[in-house]
Order: C-alpha cells, then structure tokens, then sequence
C-alpha cells in the first residue's frame, strides 16, 4: 500500500513507473481526492481556530460584565459546521484507502519492461534439460500406472483438479515436504505450522484482498478465508508490531496445503500435479531491512535453487517483467524446472520482493535504537518449493524405460530407503 505522502510527492514518478504495468490506474482520482481531503481539513481546521480564540475571549468578557450572547452563538455555529465536515473528510478518507488498497506495488528498477511472460529474461540456468532413449511419458499417466496418484477417486471425493495420493506417491510428497523443511532449517529458517484459514485483516496485509477475492476459496457465512500460500500466515505472525532492527532478517519457513479456485487454462494444465485447487507447498519467508532487502531476496531464492540442485532437476530462473510482475511484487525471480512432457520450463517456484508494501498494510515495522522512529521493514518470500511441482519433475525426469521412477539419492533416506517406485 502507497504512503499518501510519498504518493503526494512523487505523483509523476509513480504514475510513470505503474505504467510499466501496461495499465493506466487511474492516478488523476487520488489527486482529486487528496485535493477535496486536504481543503476539507484547511477549512475544518480555520473553524476550530476561530472557535478556539472565541473561546479564550469568554472568560475575559465574563470577567468584564460583557454579554456573551452573540459569540456563544457563533462558537454553536463553528461546532455545527465543523461536526458536518468531520463525517465528509472521513467519507474521503475511507474512498481514498479503497483506492490505494486497489494500486498495485511498483516495479523494481531492475525489473525489465514487457508486456506478458514472454519478455521475461532468462538469468541463468542450472543442469541440461533431460534426455531419454524412449518416448517419455507424462507424470499423470505414470502415476496411474504405478497406482501411486489417483485422480478419479479424488474426483469421487470433492471433484475436479484434486489429487489422491496413494502408497509410494503419498510417501514422496511426504518425503519432499521433510526434506524441504529440514534444508530450510539448516538455512537459518524457523520452522512454523500455521493456520491454514486467515481472517480477512490478515488476506488484505499480504495484498491478496482485494486483488484476488475471486481466486479464493471463503468460507460461507465468515470472514475467513483458506490460505493460497503459507505467505498469508508468516506475514502475519508479527503484524501490528515494532521489531528490534540489529535482528533483523527474520526468517520462517512453513509446509502447508495451499487452495486456490484459479486453476489456469483448458489443456494439459487440467491433469496431473500442476494447476490443482488444492496441493502442498514449502514457504520461506524473511522480514528484511530495507538497506540490504535486495541482498536478501538473492540469498532467498538460491535458498529455493538449493532443492532443485539437491534433487538433481535441471531448472533456470527468470526475471519478470514489469507486465507478469504480482500485484504485490516489486521484484520477482521465477523458479522453472525443465518438464519432458511439455518439452519445456515450468514454473515451480516465485521468489520476491515486496518493499513496504505489505508492511504498511501489515504494520511491519522496526526500530534500529529505542529513540528511534519506527519505519517500514521489507517484506520477501519465495516457494521453496511447491511440493507437487516437485513429485511432477521427479516422475518425469527420473522416469525409466520400464515405467518406474529413481528416487533422487539425496530423497531415499526420507523414503525409507526406498531407491526405485515400480
């Protein structure tokens, strides 16, 4: 969320990098706005002037046996004029939040312009995308085969893009997830199991409210809301607070599943682990200063590059342009693991940064001495990674001729010592 100050101030830098969004947001209504709040207070506060050295003369004309009569009168007047605009400069204040909580983040400097995911630039990439003496197969028809994911019976249960993991496919999203959290927790990463509904306060600090209301799934007759990503709790944890900046970055990680109605296009995207209403993601998180939040963000995602190294799968990462940037993001690096089955990336993981952008809607703040006033803390998280994405890549590139699957070596202790699913 914007600083109306800051916004004030910089009107024609800000208009100028939004529009790198390749969207015109409308700014000429916050200055018309900001111009009606800002007369309505010159003049609610040139009546409480008036009021004020009206009311310090009365003592004195009482004092003196003077009649009073006529400027009570008016001071009746004042309160009355000034109780009617009182209700108007909050009618505005509250039009110009809506407004503001609607604005997107601006886009780093170093983000690249474009329009779509098609001018996002490479950066670099790690291992050679795989290759096979046979016709690989697609993760989906794998795991039926193998009877390790069962889409019909998930089907049968709630419906559509949901996932029925049986045996050794239950074991490796298992196994994932205690990989993940155990890498993290090496990294310096608290680990945290937190709710995985959030109110709606806690959706809109994070800025998926309002922009995603139609991507969420809200719980009838509540304000509650299931989380798209752990993001929404870890964010949260301390809202509202004023931390100790010389700890600073702090830093969380989080298994949790994660829901979103979303679910992309007709197609391939529809089977599989993929796009799916419901599935299991690794979060880190880092609340960071602002002069090293950059810093942070680099180490965040080879922090996410780290399992893809550890399980072998041949990825790069991108930088997105300004036009496939969140609503949310000032900056953003795409994790894409190589996919035989679409023959090209797919993105397994976003890692970013936010600025103050949820911390003003959050109230993250830090002090770096007591007598210090609090400012903004910068707010970075990253998919470390999502969870299916990951089953996904191990099916297709560690499939065999014969339809099994290796298992990574760095992921068989955490199957038990299993090494092949046949």
């Amino acid at each position: 969320m914007f600083d109306i100050k800051a916004l004030r101030e910089n009107f024609n830098e800000t208009k100028a990098a939004l529009s790198k969004r390749g969207k015109d947001f409308e700014l000429e209504k916050f200055e018309s706005l900001d111009k009606r709040r800002r007369e309505l207070i010159n003049e609610t506060e040139q009546m409480k002037a008036k009021r004020n050295a009206a009311s310090s003369q009365i003592p004195a004309m009482k004092k003196a046996g003077e009649d009073t009569t006529a400027i009570m009168a008016e001071m009746k007047e004042l309160a009355d004029a000034i109780k009617a605009l009182d209700p108007q400069v909050r009618a505005i204040d509250e039009e110009l939040e809506t407004f503001l909580m609607a604005i997107p983040n601006i886009p780093h400097s170093s983000v690249p312009e474009g329009k779509d995911e098609t001018d996002n630039v490479e950066i670099r990439k790690w291992g050679e995308p795989t290759q096979f003496a046979f016709e690989p197969k697609p993760h989906w028809d794998l795991g039926e085969a193998l009877g390790i994911l069962d889409p019909a019976t998930a089907a049968k249960i709630t419906g559509a893009r949901f996932m029925l993991f049986r045996g050794a496919g239950a074991r490796l999203e298992r196994a994932l997830i205690n990989f993940m959290l155990d890498t993290h927790g090496k990294n310096g990463y608290e680990e945290i199991m937190p709710p995985v509904i959030a109110h709606r306060r806690s959706m809109e600090g994070v800025g998926q409210l309002p922009d995603k209301e139609g991507m969420l799934f809200h719980l009838s007759d509540t304000d509650y809301f299931l989380i798209p990503t752990a993001e929404t709790p870890l964010t949260n944890i301390h809202r509202e607070e004023i931390l100790d900046g010389p700890k600073l970055p702090v830093k969380f990680c989080a298994y949790t599943p994660s829901f979103r109605k979303e679910a992309g296009a007709a197609g391939r995207d529809t089977r599989g682990l993929i796009r799916l209403h419901q599935f299991d993601k690794v979060e880190i998180f880092k609340l960071a200063h602002p002069n090293n939040s950059y810093e942070e963000l680099e180490t965040l995602t080879a922090n996410a590059e780290s399992i893809l190294q550890a399980l072998n799968l041949p990825y790069r990462v991108v930088n997105l342009c300004a036009g496939d940037l969140g609503f949310s993001n000032s900056k953003t690096y795409d994790l894409e693991v190589w996919m035989p089955s679409y023959n090209r990336y797919v993105e397994i993981s976003s890692c970013s940064n936010y600025e103050t952008f949820q911390a003003r809607r959050a109230g993250l703040r830090f002090k770096e001495n007591p007598t210090d006033k609090a400012a903004f803390a910068h707010t970075l998280n990253g998919s470390a990674l999502a969870v299916g994405r990951a089953a996904a890549a191990i099916m297709e590139n560690f499939q065999q001729t014969d339809g099994s699957i290796k298992i990574p070596p760095a992921l068989v202790p955490y199957m038990g010592g299993l090494m092949e699913i046949k």
